[in-house]
């Protein structure tokens, strides 16, 4: 096989090679070494290492991961760094408390801009974590790894589209420290439901003890307790033993006057069933849609009320469905598309008349 502009070789008696930039005759080729010099050199003194068209190749190649991978976080310190670092310890921080907080690259544009994603260790412990998407039957891991005590991280910048794939997580937490002896803590494994509408409202990110920017903040853990979990005070099981009876038999007889200035009706999926194990896209889409009627027939005499039916993007099926019920069933409402800049593209507003 000849030699070619472009083959990476070495030097066949000497030390060294690089890359042929030229062919200067039948015996001579000229070969930029890896100081960037022009080394004039025999053609008996080089041995291909590998060919133009295979390193183009093994280049299109890496392009091509680069393009479908997600990027990958750093998810663990080095060990030995993690060995030799000692913590200040605080009362507080006995307790656990993580979150994951979402923070926009450019507040200014907060209907377009990429968001930071961190997760916050606010405890004097190492949490093992294992955050994923999927649902009962199967998930993927998104991000796993070990986090330092009193510390955050950048887990991943995202593009705004994505953080559709964030309205449901799970979460697994392990809490422990090194070399000391210390309270052992539950195993938690967390269901996180996030509202991706959110993510375009500007009033949503707000100060915080984390971020010298506003953030939306996604408590994992409160003080030992697993988020969206509260444990019942003795005050709360009376009031419930007491007040059972009496909410079983009175009803509502007086109807109140004020009209909220908008209603928001999550319409996905999760929100209207504890789980979607057996059901068709048929049995989903009808269980939506009598979501849209209940709400609809609730508020048919509360002229000038508006409802905000969230349904996402996705590829445009339970919109077309729910478009076409409005039409078709309340057509004296007035049907539009919601405030991009609060829900993006995801919402159809509804106007009692």
């Amino acid at each position: 096989m000849g030699i070619k502009v472009g083959d990476r070789i070495r030097f066949l008696n000497s030390i060294g090679g690089g890359i042929v930039k030229k062919i200067v005759s039948k015996e001579m080729v000229e070969v930029e070494d890896e100081d960037g010099f022009d080394i004039p050199t025999l053609i008996s003194e080089c041995v291909i290492v590998e060919s133009k068209g295979a390193a183009e190749k093994i280049a299109e190649r890496q392009q091509q991961k680069t393009n479908t991978q997600k990027p990958k976080q750093v998810l663990i310190q080095e060990e030995e760094d993690v060995a030799e670092e000692t913590y200040a310890e605080t009362k507080e921080g006995e307790l656990i408390n993580a979150a994951l907080g979402f923070v926009p690259v450019n507040p200014n544009m907060i209907s377009q801009t990429d968001c930071e994603i961190y997760l916050i260790n606010d405890s004097n412990y190492y949490l093992a974590y294992n955050i994923y998407n999927g649902g009962e039957k199967s998930v993927y891991s998104r991000y796993a790894g070990i986090i330092n005590p009193n510390t955050k991280i950048l887990l991943e910048t995202v593009r705004k589209t994505q953080l559709n794939e964030f309205e449901n997580l799970g979460a697994q937490i392990i809490a422990m420290k090194k070399d000391k002896a210390y309270t052992r803590k539950p195993v938690y494994d967390l269901k996180i439901k996030i509202n991706t509408v959110k993510f375009y409202k500007l009033h949503c990110y707000v100060e915080n003890d984390f971020f010298d920017e506003d953030a939306i903040i996604v408590p994992l853990v409160e003080k030992d307790i697993a988020a969206g979990f509260k444990l019942p005070s003795a005050d709360d099981l009376k009031s419930a033993i007491l007040g059972k009876e009496s909410q079983e038999t009175t009803k509502q007889s007086v109807k109140s006057n004020v009209i909220p200035e908008i209603i928001e009706v999550d319409l996905h999926i999760d929100n209207l069933v504890d789980s979607t194990s057996g059901l068709s896209n048929k049995d989903m889409l009808d269980f939506q849609l009598k979501k849209v009627r209940e709400v609809m027939d609730a508020n048919s005499r509360r002229i000038g009320q508006k409802i905000v039916f969230i349904h996402g993007k996705g590829e445009g099926v339970l919109r077309n469905e729910v478009l076409k019920l409005l039409k078709n069933q309340y057509k004296k409402c007035y049907v539009q598309d919601a405030s991009f800049l609060d829900y993006g593209f995801g919402a159809t507003q509804v106007t009692i008349k």
